[in-house]
């Protein structure tokens, strides 16, 4: 499959292990490669799908350095987006309490911006899921966070665990999304890929 990129190393510019196991799915030969210390700092006029838009191609750039003509990057970034803030990797438990108590009984957007990136061209694009929460008892926002330390999560949670099977009630879109990574999205632009 996707013959028209095989002329390039694909790498995941990414140290999420879902991101790892979404991209391995496809069948597609990727190494990781992850450079540390990417501040994910955004313009605060930037809305909704710009930020992680703009932060998959920030993530993109610090890689550039170190690419040559046979690399495909591929880097992303996911925020969870509600009444027009945004909720990124808490920063701490009680961070990480707070997000879900506001996410808690609402219905939430799941945005992931990919960013594929060769030395010749760049293309991005993003994905948006609308995530439903039930009503989370105090109790198992607690145990939740105490058992599964999501501080590596957009949003303070990982839909494909324990939070994920108690709480969505609905969820209409990508699942994968939700979890880190639209890999259907990411088939299709690597599929029409032009390498030129």
């Amino acid at each position: 499959m996707l013959d028209n990129i095989s002329k390039y190393n694909i790498v995941l510019g990414s140290n999420s292990p879902r991101r790892k196991e979404l991209l391995s799915g496809l069948d597609i030969p990727f190494e990781t490669n992850t450079i540390p210390d990417v501040d994910e700092i955004y313009p605060p006029v930037l809305w909704k799908e710009e930020i992680p838009v703009y932060l998959s191609k920030l993530k993109a750039d610090a890689y550039k350095a170190g690419m040559d003509e046979k690399t495909l990057l591929i880097t992303a970034d996911t925020i969870v987006w509600l009444k027009g803030k945004v909720y990124g990797k808490p920063v701490d438990e009680e961070d990480a309490k707070r997000m879900l108590r506001e996410l808690s009984g609402k219905t939430h957007e799941v945005i992931t911006g990919v960013c594929l990136t060769t030395k010749e061209k760049q293309k991005t694009f993003f994905v948006v899921s609308k995530v439903k929460f039930a009503t989370l008892e105090e109790d198992e926002i607690d145990y939740y966070i105490s058992k599964y330390k999501p501080y590596d999560k957009a949003g303070s949670y990982g839909v494909q665990e324990w939070i994920g099977y108690v709480g969505v009630e609905t969820l209409e879109g990508s699942f994968y999304n939700v979890m880190g990574l639209p890999v259907k999205m990411v088939y299709t632009y690597l599929k029409n890929w032009d390498p030129e």
